[in-house]
């Protein structure tokens, strides 16, 4: 078998055969990979020299590719003999030829040229993504939280849609916010015990009902004062706990939740409330049925697919469907979930609106979903088994990462029209002002890792990122939200320069700010497209980086590739170098110890960021509380309790939404963290 074969083959199926690694060397994909990302792909490397001819062959006997993307005010491009012809069937039915002029949407391309007629899916996307009306071209700058931490005195011992509902609206009332960034509210399983990480859900088309607010469900105001009671005992414990610093406990706070809701779907509904249910289920159709008859027989057989009964293992199958008959309670009360927390996610955007935020709430997409989960069952014909996504090694993960989820199949998806990736943005933005697309280089390439290998045994699969970044933009101005793109870590220069292009924001991260010979940037060499943070929430907060204790921590989990103490002089040093860039700017005193001022380098690097550019700028409300503890320790499952830290002060005590509104202590030190930024950015000005 040749090597160069083999390596041709990849490379003609968009599989990369060498990459360059986070310091900057050139490293070859071992033949082993290659292969079984080959077979995953649908594509027999046995022989590469009879699989490369034969893929050449059916190359020959196509007219079309699997899609053709065209931005507005352009033709589409299409490879046509000069004899062949064709014609657009139109998304709205009517006709058209291949033209400049032709609509944005999703239309049908035929083509016939020697008696050969094939069809494939014309995309007309906008070229570039223009901010929402309200913000316009102004800077403007908003908190980041993650919603499941953020706890109120009524909610049942985990942040939810209400509480998110009055964090926007008092950072807008009384800071003169622009937006609210929160957490994905993918949907998880529907039985304990949950997954804590909100990255990793069974589906990211429908939400998790562990964020409703039982007491705003309508129907919880029509019970007697008896059945109140019984609401109310179940929420009581969950209470209490959720005025502690414990670690949340996402298993007692969903069992007693779905307690309730299900009492509550079992109350009758007014005649306006059934017709609005009624609109909602026919507006999702056959989706929303085939994630709840997931959810129906996940209770029953656990949350893989994979491990179901054969005869219930594609959605497609007859017994599925009989099956869905069988058990339609539990299959309608998912949907009735789905409908309730849709009223919910748009009240919270309303009361962000209505508080005068220009964007609203900015809602988070995952990079992907959970191997046999919802989405993977409903996309089970685009999403690619036998390799989960992940990434390389990188200075913070020097072992690299396994994210444990499918990735799509580049062509099976194009050949859709990238219909389920569109359908799942458009959930995702349907209620928001906003959305954060997590690792967006995944939609240039992704690095597959073949099951049971090392994630530094991966490799990069490419995408054809017009489709993909098409179909980001072509969603987000159908619902007007702007788009930021987390366009960390290891990123092709040229990705970010196309995303800037196409109207997406980047991300950029203040630790990681840095020029040519590695010391800090100065703000105003920062790049304007992008939203501008001190870290993010797979990096410590302020107050444990300046005293390196994420280094420690690390050490501990065994995650370090080197000895402790190299990696320790180096985040020294990096804080040590920060503490002189904002000395020379006159942000902090000479004389300012960081680690025994946490809240005033706070304020500091929060000004700093307020000098940059950055169109827009995200306050982590961790920082501003003084908050210790990591979200996420990358690289960890159980070793670490990720997704399970609930907002605490500096001292280790309990933040609630109630006493961050009220305390005048506490008011005034998260004010006086944000007055730097309040002071150069006004409400989206």
């Amino acid at each position: 078998m040749s090597d160069a074969d083999l390596a041709r083959l990849a490379e003609e199926h968009g599989v990369a055969t060498t990459y360059e690694d986070w310091r900057g060397r050139r490293v070859r994909v071992g033949a082993d990979t290659l292969r079984h990302v080959l077979a995953a792909l649908g594509v027999d490397a046995s022989d590469p020299r009879a699989s490369l001819e034969a893929h050449w062959a059916d190359q020959a006997r196509r007219i079309l590719p699997p899609a053709v993307v065209a931005r507005t005010g352009r033709s589409p491009r299409i490879p046509l003999p000069d004899d062949a012809r064709s014609w657009v069937e139109l998304a709205d039915g009517g006709w058209a030829r291949p033209g400049p002029d032709l609509p944005t949407g999703v239309h049908a391309l035929h083509a016939e040229c020697h008696g050969i007629a094939q069809s494939a899916p014309l995309l007309v996307v906008p070229d570039r993504l223009e901010p929402p009306r309200a913000l316009g071209d102004r800077r403007a700058w908003g908190l980041t939280a993650q919603l499941y931490s953020i706890r109120s005195r009524a909610s049942w011992g985990l942040g939810d849609l209400r509480d998110l509902a009055e964090l926007a609206d008092w950072s807008a009332r009384d800071l003169g916010a622009a937006f609210t960034a929160v957490n994905p509210v993918h949907a998880a399983e529907p039985e304990i015990p949950l997954e804590p990480s909100p990255y990793l859900p069974v589906s990211r088309r429908y939400a998790n009902p562990i964020y409703l607010r039982v007491e705003d469900v309508p129907e919880y105001a029509r019970l007697d004062p008896t059945q109140r009671e019984a609401v109310q005992r179940l929420a009581r414990p969950l209470r209490e706990r959720g005025r502690t610093a414990d670690l949340l406990d996402r298993d007692s706070v969903w069992s007693a939740k779905r307690a309730a809701l299900e009492a509550l779907y079992q109350v009758p509904r007014s005649p306006a409330r059934e017709a609005a249910f009624q609109a909602y289920l026919e507006r999702e159709g056959a989706p929303l049925v085939e994630y709840a008859t997931w959810c129906a027989l996940a209770e029953e057989h656990g949350p893989d697919y994979r491990s179901w009964p054969p005869e219930l293992r594609d959605v497609s199958a007859q017994e599925v469907g009989a099956r869905a008959l069988r058990r339609w309670p539990e299959v309608d009360f998912h949907r009735w979930l789905q409908w309730v927390l849709d009223d919910q996610l748009a009240a919270a955007q309303a009361s962000a609106r209505a508080a005068g935020m220009p964007v609203g709430i900015v809602h988070d997409m995952a990079v992907g979903v959970r191997t046999g989960g919802a989405d993977a069952w409903m996309y089970r014909g685009t999403l690619v088994e036998g390799v989960s996504v992940g990434a390389p090694p990188d200075a913070f993960n020097q072992q690299g990462q396994d994210w444990s989820q499918p990735p799509w199949h580049p062509v099976r998806l194009a050949e859709e029209g990238y219909s389920p990736f569109r359908q799942t943005l458009r959930q995702t933005m349907r209620h928001a002002g906003g959305v954060r697309a997590d690792h967006v280089a995944g939609l240039f390439r992704l690095w597959w890792i073949p099951e049971g290998a090392d994630p530094s045994e991966g490799v990069y699969v490419r995408y054809d990122h017009e489709g993909m970044v098409g179909s980001l933009l072509l969603t987000a101005q159908e619902s007007g939200a702007l788009v930021v793109g987390e366009d960390l870590g290891t990123v092709e220069p040229w990705v970010r320069d196309h995303l800037a292009e196409r109207g997406v924001l980047g991300t950029s991260v203040l630790w990681f700010e840095r020029d040519e010979e590695g010391a800090p940037k100065r703000p105003e060499d920062w790049r304007r497209g992008c939203m501008a943070t001190v870290a993010t929430h797979d990096l410590p907060p302020v107050a444990s980086f300046l005293t390196a204790e994420h280094v420690e921590l690390r050490d501990r989990l065994g995650l370090l590739d080197r000895p402790v103490a190299e990696e320790r002089a180096e985040a020294e040093a990096q804080v040590e170098a920060w503490r002189r860039r904002l000395v020379e700017l006159g942000l902090l005193d000479e004389g300012v110890d960081p680690v025994s001022s946490p809240s005033t380098v706070v304020a500091a690097l929060h000004a700093y960021l307020a000098r940059t550019p950055a169109q827009l700028v995200g306050l982590a409300l961790t920082d501003l509380v003084g908050d210790r503890r990591m979200q996420n320790q990358p690289g960890t499952s159980t070793e670490y309790p990720n997704w399970r830290m609930p907002l605490t002060s500096a001292e280790g005590e309990p933040v609630l939404l109630d006493e961050l509104f009220a305390d005048p202590h506490l008011s005034a030190a998260v004010r006086r963290a944000l007055q730097p930024v309040t002071a150069g950015l006004c409400r989206g000005g």
